[in-house]
């Protein structure tokens, strides 16, 4: 889809109701809730994070969103599929802040470029304990990424043909933090299986979509 024919109908997602658990749940690997409900008290004091879901047109002016691949690290999230965005921090108005300092920070798509247009529903995270906040935003112009090379092993741009391709609603099979491997809904964009909480945060973003374009 051509970015400006994207643009002339994304700005009606503003006065959409959220889908939250609705969405979340169509993408939710089979053990999330009893995990959640191990860590229901731990949840109370669930560290904040403020991601960034971000559609720009590319070169052609094709509509594309961006999203990231992390490094591979001694934690639950290593080499995963991911949004741009990161832990708040006190110096933070609020979590849509975080979520442009820290799409800045691990891409270089400069504050000034951002616009949001939509507080999506946050989701807890049980393996990590973090509450992540993920919001919809728009760059009118073509961002030249820089990748942050301590935290991201490389920049995924999806074109929004492919993110809406019902074929690219895939079963997985994946390991997990219980050292065991289990079947789960996915996204498949660009070569990678994209799982777990941001498959979630994918799947709201959809079904947004799909109300307006």
């Amino acid at each position: 889809m051509l970015f400006n024919s994207f643009l002339e109908s994304v700005v009606k997602i503003k006065h959409l109701s959220l889908f939250g658990e609705a969405s979340h749940a169509k993408m939710s690997p089979p053990y999330r809730l009893e995990l959640a409900a191990k860590m229901k008290e731990k949840s109370k004091d669930a560290k904040k994070a403020g991601v960034m879901a971000l559609f720009y047109p590319n070169a052609k002016n094709e509509t594309h969103l961006v999203l990231i691949l992390r490094k591979t690290y001694k934690g639950v999230h290593s080499g995963q599929v991911g949004f741009p965005g990161g832990r708040y921090e006190e110096e933070d108005k609020d979590l849509m802040i975080t979520a442009i300092r820290e799409t800045e920070e691990e891409v270089g798509v400069p504050k000034a470029m951002v616009e949001v247009l939509k507080t999506m529903s946050p989701l807890f995270i049980p393996p990590s304990n973090f509450m992540v906040h993920p919001y919809l935003a728009i760059s009118e112009t073509t961002p030249h990424f820089i990748k942050q090379d301590e935290e991201v092993e490389g920049i995924i741009e999806v074109s929004l043909v492919d993110f809406l391709d019902e074929t690219n609603s895939i079963t997985a099979r994946v390991p997990t933090s219980f050292n065991v491997e289990v079947d789960v809904p996915a996204f498949y964009l660009n070569g990678h299986k994209v799982w777990g909480a941001t498959a979630m945060m994918l799947g709201e973003l959809k079904d947004l979509l799909k109300e307006v374009l």
